[in-house]
């Protein structure tokens, strides 16, 4: 469908466009992240990240978000880069999310927030598009019911195979028992 064509370099974009920020500049993503991955390592008792590992980090969330945006637009693995992109904005929404503090102030935050949210929404949206073909669960399950009716078609087959051979056993032992029978008499 052309709508697809459209719309997924268009979703794409978006993601494309933040990829390769956090990957050229990855300093203001720092700023924003560190709270929440400090929350992180506290909670899992790990060391904090230094500045440098995270940046780090930052920079292959953005090289790996820029590689699924672009997968998504030229329409390779579609519907496995939308669900990516998906999983790799939820961090971003979580470090984003305006109900703590932070370096920056609520409001500053909830706009992000809700925006990314969106992005996430839209992008699970396009992972579960089968374009118009059946769903693996169909597939299976009307692969199992075709199997089913194969084999129990295969079944009544061996069951008047059987039935035919009985029968002309049958009309054989008839005739010769008849034959046997006019000779005695």
């Amino acid at each position: 469908m052309l709508l697809r064509k459209i719309a997924r370099p268009l979703l794409a974009t978006w993601f494309i466009r933040d990829g390769l920020d956090a990957a050229r500049h990855p300093g203001v993503h720092v700023v924003t992240a560190r709270g929440t991955v400090d929350q992180a390592t506290n909670a899992l008792g790990r060391a904090p990240l230094t500045d440098r590992q995270l940046r780090t980090i930052i920079q292959v969330h953005g090289g790996l978000t820029v590689a699924a945006g672009i997968s998504l637009a030229v329409g390779r693995t579609p519907r496995v880069a939308a669900l990516t992109l998906a999983a790799l904005s939820l961090p971003l929404a979580v470090a984003e999310q305006p109900f703590t503090s932070g370096p920056r102030s609520r409001g500053d935050r909830t706009e992000p927030f809700v925006r990314r949210l969106g992005a996430i929404g839209a992008a699970l949206l396009a992972g579960v598009d089968y374009e118009g073909r059946p769903g693996m669960g169909w597939r299976l399950e009307h692969a199992r019911a075709e199997r089913a009716a194969v084999k129990t078609a295969t079944h009544t087959a061996e069951i008047k195979t059987a039935a035919k051979v009985a029968k002309k056993t049958a009309k054989k032992t008839a005739k010769q028992t008849a034959k046997k029978l006019s000779k005695e008499a």
